[in-house]
């Protein structure tokens, strides 16, 4: 029987069609002693495996066999019933992994976007509690600078010289600085500053216009704007906060195993970094 190829299983009256290879990536747990008739909970029944356990908690069980990660919903909230099925079926490697809740679990992320205008220009100050948001962000915001006449201000494109890529200001992981619009250079000179956020790619140099095209993309990107506030200072600064459940870094982990061993596996947490 251990050499059947496909494997059915009924857990409480869910299917699952699977590799018996599958089964044995832990040669200890209970399903793959299951295949050698070494466990009297799993019945042969009609040429599938029947277990009265809980077969919508099973899913994510065949998911961490299949993938040897760990990939729950951000809506999930059963760890500790899900952690007791891995005990069930001997997988103790994913039951660790489950006991460590407070890795797998998704956190509220908060991110504020401030905006004030000065004759001009406009300036945007975007402050966020997830460092990685803002460098993806800061990857997605390019502005450009570029010389023109008093009289060809109005144009959308400055022709009298190429625009020029600027680096955006990081203040600290947490935030940036950048403005877009126009400033008196010298004579009838102005230097003109226009802001492309991907995947949008258009230069536009009204802070209106910047501002719309930026909560737009926060919007698409899974964010929620839960509040807007004016701060009336020496300049008056208008503040959109925005929030969105987002997976912890930890929440994907890889357990890496040797085959053939006895199940006992070493789990990291599997994180995805640019330029890696």
């Amino acid at each position: 029987m251990s050499s059947r190829e496909v494997v059915v299983l009924n857990v409480g009256g869910v299917r699952f069609v699977t590799r018996a290879s599958t089964l044995q990536q832990f040669p200890e747990s209970r399903l793959a002693q299951m295949l050698n008739d070494d466990d009297w909970e799993f019945k042969l029944v009609n040429g599938e495996f029947f277990v009265d356990r809980d077969g919508t908690l099973f899913s994510y069980i065949m998911d961490f066999l299949r993938t040897l990660q760990v990939s729950l919903p951000t809506d999930f909230s059963d760890y500790q019933r899900l952690q007791r099925e891995a005990e069930f079926y001997g997988l103790y490697p994913l039951a660790d992994l489950l006991s460590q809740e407070h890795l797998l679990k998704p956190r509220l992320e908060i991110l504020e976007v401030q905006f004030s205008l000065q004759e001009m220009q406009a300036f945007f100050r975007i402050l966020g509690s997830c460092s990685a948001t803002i460098e993806a962000l800061a990857e997605q915001i390019t502005v450009f600078t570029g010389q023109q006449s008093g009289q060809g201000c109005n144009r959308p494109f400055p022709s009298q010289k190429p625009l020029v890529p600027l680096p955006l200001e990081r203040p600290s992981h947490h935030d940036m600085v950048f403005l877009c619009g126009t400033e008196y250079s010298a004579g009838d000179q102005f230097v003109a500053r226009y802001v492309s956020i991907k995947p949008d790619n258009k230069k536009l140099i009204n802070g209106t216009n910047v501002l719309g095209l930026l909560l737009d993309t926060l919007l698409k990107d899974g964010f929620s704007l839960i509040s807007t506030r004016t701060v009336i200072s020496e300049e008056k600064v208008e503040c959109y906060t925005f929030e969105r459940m987002k997976r912890a870094a930890g929440l994907t982990i890889m357990v890496n195993q040797t085959p053939g061993s006895s199940g006992v596996a070493q789990a990291r947490r599997s994180q995805v970094q640019k330029g890696k």
